[in-house]
């Protein structure tokens, strides 16, 4: 029979690893949604990282969910840039929202331009978010954005379609943003389990005046 080893004592010898709350990042960016906040394990969105958003169709509710953080940005003078937007952000509702369109930047690109001008912005370290909807994206092209992200010390949000959800990514955070119901399902989460249940969200945003999105 073998020896019986007092916990106690190997603790005290430093022989055993004891694990401890893990604390909160720094710079962390809350959402803006109390209850998605305290589903994320960072509090908020992942810092310096790649969040994707995987949506049923463009202008579903990506930016209802994004509207308080751009908000809060440019109201503290932040730049924030729009890359490759699939429809022409209609001011009016933008306003209203709260995002002070003086500090809000677009950039009209597609395919590979539009993932190397987000991937330039988020390295510049002069933007406070940089939202992009690229139409193709393998893994490697995601990790450029992360790198950049980290580079940077930017927010970078990849809006992507839904079915992108079966593949692997190296973004921080996954959020699946359905229709009917309306509500956000959290796929991924660096540093804890993404929560089982999902959070439901009411109305739309969209980007256009008379668009259907």
């Amino acid at each position: 029979m073998g020896a019986v080893v007092s916990l106690d004592g190997l603790l005290d010898e430093r022989r055993v690893w004891k694990g401890r709350p893990r604390a909160p990042e720094i710079g962390v960016e809350p959402t803006g949604h109390a209850v998605l906040d305290a589903a994320l394990p960072t509090g908020g969105w992942p810092p310096s990282a790649l969040t994707e958003l995987l949506l049923e169709a463009n202008g579903c509710g990506e930016l209802q969910l994004l509207w308080p953080s751009l908000a809060r940005l440019t109201g503290s003078g932040e730049r924030v840039v729009l890359v490759g937007a699939p429809f022409i952000p209609y001011p009016p509702a933008w306003q209203a929202a709260g995002v002070d369109l003086r500090w809000l930047s677009l950039i009209e690109a597609r395919g590979t331009d539009a993932l190397w001008a987000a991937e330039q912005c988020l390295r510049s370290g002069s933007c406070g978010a940089v939202l992009c909807w690229p139409q193709k994206a393998d893994d490697r092209a995601l990790r450029r954005l992360q790198v950049a992200a980290e580079t940077g010390q930017t927010l970078a949000f990849a809006c992507r379609p839904q079915q992108e959800a079966h593949n692997p990514s190296p973004a921080a955070l996954r959020i699946a943003v359905d229709v009917r119901p309306a509500q956000w399902r959290v796929l991924k989460c660096r540093g804890g389990l993404a929560p089982a249940t999902p959070i439901p969200f009411a109305g739309r945003a969209w980007f256009g005046k008379g668009a259907d999105h």
